[in-house]
């Protein structure tokens, strides 16, 4: 059964149906918006759920985003829930402002997921012995690398390694351990999921944004991913005399790769690390003042500290002291790494077919859209199983969004039937036999965003 297959009772208790025994009474007496909720509250299909009275299978994750509606997130993460399985957690109060945008239990979904369960089954959607092996490799191979950089000193060959190796963990360890994916233990997820930490970044800091990313995809303005690059460049496709164009945003097809390359600079001196809160998810709307965010600070600031130490004054040591070829090298490193991991990143969601706006007919017509199908629509795959050994499945990116909980060692298991279900009910499913030809529909997307050229009807009439 579908997560939504009981929606005619879940809207009963909506409305405050006193004859429901699982109703909570005090949730007829509370009723309050999204932007009052505590810190250990959330709201799921307008109703608010106490996570403190809740023992979370997954691990205390979920505490992140206390305080928000996690309608979407919570779907997303649990392909395999129904309505009775929200019965487990404690009810305190409804919201009045919950209006969804997306649509969940279509034909399309339930087809998908009956399909792809038929090949991996429920319990077995965890990373395989393949998986653990790539990642331990990765892991053995980024302390090897590290190692020699502290001691032996830098040069050019180490650092580009040194580089490559940190993206890989980022791809190939980090990725799947906090979407929860690696392990069903989350003693496990947690432990690999400090890789983000290890390569300049921050868990928690990468679930607020990448978590929200995925329940948005290109939305117009709840994806933090969407808008991260303004305005140095345009992800959106706005339209002609948006207040977000600038005039160098004509030239982003050719600068955009080099813009990239600091990507590694700006995550590790980003100050956001202080206070864990991204600031693309909280420009959306995302509340991250709740007490497990607060306790991580700490935490998310001494692992910071320790990474400059160990890749950028550790080398300096090394030398005996500041020279400017150790300086070329740290920064070589930095540009290695953020090109391997910022690069492939663009071509996940920015090509030529991209759906850039996903709920423009809701805003237009009030009708829902299908959530499964604008992940479908908003991504893109390229090659096959040796691309996904490299990039850690994240070349499977429609797999990815439609999955985002099951291990990427799957996804080349699942992407033919996937491609084959979207053939029947007419949904737009992007394939690049080759990264090549990926990045060259992310160019000309980017040079047509940035001169808006997508919103000229013809371009030799004069009219817009």
């Amino acid at each position: 059964m579908a997560p939504n297959a009981d929606q005619t009772g879940l809207r009963q208790r909506l409305a405050g149906d006193k004859n429901e025994k699982s109703f909570d009474p005090a949730t007829q007496s509370r009723i309050t918006t999204t932007k009052e909720l505590r810190g250990n509250e959330v709201t799921i299909e307008g109703v608010i759920y106490d996570l403190n009275s809740f023992d979370h299978p997954g691990g205390d994750s979920i505490f992140i985003f206390g305080g928000n509606d996690v309608t979407v997130t919570y779907k997303m993460i649990h392909p395999h829930h129904t309505s009775k399985h929200l019965e487990k957690m404690k009810r305190v109060g409804l919201v009045q402002d919950y209006t969804p945008e997306y649509e969940f239990d279509t034909e399309f979904e339930r087809e998908i997921k009956r399909e792809v369960f038929k090949i991996v089954r429920r319990g077995k959607e965890y990373g395989t012995w393949g998986y653990f092996f790539r990642a331990f490799f990765y892991i053995g191979l980024l302390i090897c690398l590290t190692y020699m950089w502290m001691t032996v000193g830098t040069s050019i060959p180490l650092a580009i390694a040194l580089g490559m190796s940190q993206a890989s963990i980022g791809l190939n360890v980090q990725h799947d351990a906090n979407h929860g994916a690696a392990s069903k233990k989350p003693w496990v997820n947690d432990l690999l999921g400090f890789g983000a930490d290890f390569i300049g970044g921050s868990k928690w800091l990468w679930m607020e944004q990448h978590w929200t990313h995925h329940a948005y995809t290109n939305h117009h303005v709840k994806d933090p991913d969407s808008f991260s690059a303004e305005p140095m460049m345009l992800f959106n496709d706005y339209p002609l005399g948006h207040p977000a164009r600038k005039w160098y945003h004509r030239f982003q097809g050719v600068f955009f790769l080099p813009v990239l390359s600091f990507y590694w600079l700006s995550s590790v001196f980003n100050p956001q690390v202080l206070d864990l809160r991204h600031r693309g998810a909280l420009g959306m709307g995302l509340a991250m003042e709740n007490d497990f965010i607060k306790s991580r600070r700490k935490y998310a600031i001494a692992i910071r500290a320790l990474y400059i130490y160990m890749n950028i004054i550790a080398p300096f040591v090394v030398k005996g002291g500041f020279s400017m070829e150790t300086l070329s090298h740290i920064m070589l490193m930095g540009v290695s790494e953020s090109l391997c991991l910022s690069l492939l990143f663009s071509l996940s969601h920015n090509f030529e077919t991209s759906d850039r706006d996903p709920t423009r007919k809701f805003r237009e017509t009030g009708e829902k859209v299908c959530w499964f199908k604008s992940q479908v629509e908003t991504s893109s795959t390229y090659g096959g199983m040796v691309s996904g050994w490299l990039t850690g499945g994240l070349n499977f990116q429609v797999e990815h969004h439609l999955f985002p909980r099951m291990s990427s060692a799957w996804y080349p298991y699942i992407a033919p039937k996937v491609r084959e279900i979207c053939a029947k009910h007419g949904v737009h499913y992007a394939y690049y036999p080759w990264v090549i030809q990926n990045f060259i529909s992310t160019v000309v997307y980017m040079h047509k965003a940035g001169n808006a050229s997508n919103w000229v009807v013809n371009p030799l009439s004069g009219e817009n």
